[in-house]
This record gives structure tokens, sequence and C-alpha cells, in this order.
């Protein structure tokens, strides 16, 4: 049976060739445990995951130092919050984030809530951008921390992170970025855009699933973190763990060659995506969410008002892989949190489709989704 074409790639993306040709020895002969330094195999591995923490560190130009392994992106975010708030509650204890973020952001706002934290959720645009002037009017006395998204997971849309994270560090208040959607596919400088914490995952851009990482910053002053777990005092007492040495040399690989051809390989996200929306936008009652273009290349959200898009995905179902929303809650009833943020009724939140165009998808490919839709809709939209 020929498989589906598959435009879901911000739900997760395929293990590059070139990633699983760098993992291999680290399942098989050099297997070592990087904690074990008395022997050679201890040793071999040490110096591989040192090697991918310079790699992966030179990719968004930090310090080796500064980065920390995890699970993925929510447990980085999860270390990045909590972490904070258990370090820092005695300076304060009210944090910001936004209304479009993902859950592994929100949730562990809602569970520092029922601890007695203030989080303020702060609203979006209807282009999905948050206003810099209520972010202002938002930082208190006690604000410790600010956590914004730089590019969405359902509408694509990359916040202002360099003039977010200037607010903050003017006012002191530490500032988290989750830029698990946002790494190698545009340019990330923590630095020059002043981060001081930032999430990171390695299955969305072509390398291993259940590893990570979190930037925390060490210079001009250290990030104190408080470890949210224990049990051995590895990366330097953040997140104790045996290090998984095989995903971390294929997240460094993924990093590596992502960065390397991000120019030529964002300029084809793009003129996929807009062939497709110049196919899709001449259909009736179809409508572009997220700023037009201010947003990831390989982006394409769209309601389709009168038909749900769950019926559309099942009618498509043998011909492409698409997605409502984000993965984690794509089975769930409830509308979309971010498409209802932007001010969309359930009905239209319910209507939505996110493409999600990758490194290996073709124009051919594109052309035969849009003709699809472009047959399937008028019928659908008939029974509805």
């Amino acid at each position: 049976m020929q498989r589906p074409i598959y435009l879901d790639n911000h739900a997760t993306t395929p293990l590059d060739e070139r990633v699983l040709e760098a993992m291999l020895p680290y399942f098989r002969e050099s297997f070592g445990n990087p904690a074990s330094v008395g022997h050679f195999y201890g040793w071999e591995a040490e110096a591989a995951v040192k090697m991918a923490r310079s790699a992966i560190a030179a990719g968004i130009n930090a310090d080796p130092a500064e980065i920390v392994f995890t699970s993925g992106a929510t447990e980085a975010n999860n270390l990045a919050i909590k972490g904070i708030a258990e370090a820092y509650h005695q300076r304060g204890r009210h944090l910001i984030t936004v209304q479009t973020e993902h859950n592994a952001v929100l949730d562990p706002c809602r569970y520092l809530e029922s601890l007695g934290f203030a989080v303020t959720y702060l609203p979006v645009q209807p282009d999905g951008l948050i206003d810099l002037q209520v972010l202002e009017q938002a930082l208190r006395d006690d604000t410790i921390l600010v956590s914004v998204m730089m590019a969405n997971n359902e509408i694509g849309v990359l916040q202002p992170i360099a003039a977010i994270a200037k607010i903050c560090r003017d006012r002191q208040i530490i500032f988290h970025t989750d830029a698990s959607q946002a790494i190698g596919k545009v340019p990330i400088n923590v630095q020059t855009m002043q981060i001081d914490l930032m999430s990171l995952t390695a299955h969305k851009v072509y390398g291993p699933k259940g590893i990570g990482a979190l930037y925390v910053r060490r210079s001009p002053s250290r990030i104190a973190i408080a470890p949210q777990m224990h049990g051995g005092g590895h990366e330097r007492g953040m997140r104790s763990g045996t290090i998984y040495v095989p995903q971390i040399v294929g997240f460094a690989k993924a990093i590596e060659l992502a960065i390397a051809s991000q120019i030529p390989e964002q300029q084809k996200s793009l003129e996929l995506r807009q062939h497709l929306w110049q196919r899709l936008k001449t259909l009736d009652n179809i409508q572009l969410n997220g700023h037009p273009t201010q947003r990831l290349a390989g982006n394409l959200n769209i309601s389709f008002s009168g038909i749900k898009g769950a019926a559309l995905m099942l009618a498509l179902q043998p011909i492409v892989a698409i997605s409502t929303g984000a993965a984690c809650s794509s089975a769930q009833t409830k509308p979309s949190h971010v498409l209802t943020a932007l001010g969309h009724s359930p009905e239209l939140a319910h209507a939505s489709i996110r493409f999600g165009i990758g490194r290996f998808n073709t124009l051919a490919e594109i052309g035969q989704v849009a003709d699809q839709i472009i047959n399937i809709l008028p019928s659908l939209q008939r029974h509805l």
C-alpha cells in the first residue's frame, strides 16, 4: 500500500539518514556510559557527548557549559519554569506567558498557580503576535519570569523574541523561550537576542525523539535553576539521569545539518507553502490563520468555513497525513486554544487544518494535495 504524503512536520519529522548513521556506533561498539570515567569505554562516550554539546552550543552561539540535556522540550520547559519559580520565589511569585503557548508551558504555569504563584496569560492580536505594550504593562515588581515561544507549533507565528528579551533584560527579569519549532529553521543567537533560557528538541529538526536540551545562561550573570530530577547530579546538578549518548549524538548531527542548509532549505519550504496557498486561496470560505509573513517558512494553517477539519482530514487520509493542531491534543474534541485566542469561534477553530511542510516534501506532492482538497471540499460543504 502506498504511504500517504507526510505534511505533519510540526508534530515530528522523519529521522534523517545522516543522523541515523552518526548514531549507530553508539548503540553498538561505542556503548559506554559517560559517567564511567575509569576506563576507555566511558572516556569514548564522554568525548562524544562533549563534541555534541559543543556542536549544539555553536548552533545558537552559546557556551557548551550552558547546554543541559533533557528528554525533550516538554521536560526542558518544565525545568525552566518550575526551576526558576523554585529558585527565585523569594524575589517574586509572578510569571508571564502567552495564551497561545504549547501545553508544555501552560500546564507547568497552571501547576505553579496551584502552589500560590500568580501567572498572567497575555492575549495575542488577531495575527497571533503579542502586543509589546501589553507585555510591558503586565510586568510587576515581583515578576521573576517571562516565557514566550519563538515559533508557534500550530500557526507558525514568529514572535519578536529579541524585543521581548530586551524588555525583560532592562527590568532584570529572566526570559525563557520555547524554540523547539524554530531551531534549525530560523537564525538563533542567544547572545544578540539576550535569551536567558531556551528549550530545544531534536525530533522537530530530523533528529531522534526522546532528546532535548535547555540552554541556561551563565554570563553576564548566572541563571540559577532548581533541579526537578534528583539522583546522581548529572548535567552539573540540573538534571540527573544516565546520559543517552546515541540520542545526544543524533541531536547534534541534526542541528549541524539543519543550520548548514538553513537558507536553501527554508527557501524551498517557503516556495512550497506559497504554491499550496496560491492553489487553495481561490476556494470559497477559506481563511489563513496567523501572520501572513512573520511565520515559519513551512507552516500553513487554514480554516475552511462550513466544514469540520476532522472530516477533511478523514477524507484526505489515504492521500496525505496532516493535523488539526498540536499532536499532543489532536485526539481531543475541544477547539484549539491557539485559534480561539486569535478570536475564532469554536466552529471556525474546529474547521482548521495545519499543513507542516518539511525537508523531504516535493512540489509534485504539494500539487497532488492541493488537487485532492479542491476536489473533495465542495462535497464536504454540501453535506454540512
